[in-house]
């Protein structure tokens, strides 16, 4: 992948994630390329964990097979799907119809999940430092304050069944809470997520069972704002 694909390359969502590639746009000087560089959609292989478990809120025993299965799952699903079109494109032989568009919608639809995995994996702290000024300010600007925020964010996290997220637009420089019920729908066209929480059951199950809410509440405390404000002040 060339380097302008690789920047564009980018997947978000407008209920949260799911359903098209994204465009966004760390720190000064630096891009998405930075921040993406070891992503799996780059590398081919999965992205290691920072945190192995996150006491008081994620166990390993939660942890590994959601990285392993799911996220490494979506991977490799993706890889196999693009190598297939690609294959097919190359050598000039158009596959079945029903199976290209299958192909098609495995690579928005794995390598959604592939992002969003490593962006709420990388996303999460053993205790939530505190965001920087610009973007504290961004969201009271948005919200009205912290609190009334991650009240909207609970909110949207508990009735999402897929992914929630923070974004920023760049169209409206707006912030918005998106939530997505799979990683194929939902897409708010450009939008660059900062805050991520995957809300399938499986991100959650062996730790909380059924108590979907509690995880969700939790989470607020293991926030990687350090991470939020890399994306926040990242250009595309």
């Amino acid at each position: 992948m060339n380097d302008v694909s690789r920047r564009n390359f980018l997947f978000a969502s407008s209920g949260a994630a799911a359903g098209s590639l994204l465009v966004s746009g760390l720190a000064e000087g630096e891009d998405l390329d930075g921040l993406f560089s070891k992503s799996g959609l780059v590398t081919g292989v999965p992205k290691p964990l920072r945190l192995t478990s996150i006491p008081g809120f994620l166990s390993a025993e939660q942890i590994a097979p959601h990285h392993t299965a799911h996220y490494g799952g979506a991977l490799k699903g993706y890889a196999a799907a693009d190598a297939k079109i690609e294959e097919s494109v190359k050598a000039g032989q158009p596959l079945d119809p029903a199976a290209y568009g299958a192909l098609k919608r495995a690579v928005n639809s794995k390598g959604n999940s592939v992002v969003l995995h490593e962006m709420y994996f990388d996303g999460m702290a053993a205790k939530a430092p505190d965001p920087t000024a610009e973007l504290r300010s961004a969201i009271e600007q948005r919200f009205g304050s912290i609190d009334k925020w991650a009240g909207d964010f609970i909110a949207s996290a508990k009735d999402a069944a897929g992914w929630a997220m923070l974004v920023k637009h760049p169209v409206n420089d707006k912030l918005y809470n998106v939530v997505s019920d799979e990683h194929a729908m939902g897409v708010l066209w450009m939008a660059i997520p900062l805050v991520v929480i995957d809300t399938y059951e499986h991100a959650f199950y062996i730790d909380y069972q059924n108590r979907k809410a509690e995880y969700v509440e939790k989470f607020i405390d293991h926030i990687d704002w350090n991470e939020a404000n890399q994306r926040f002040a990242a250009r595309g």
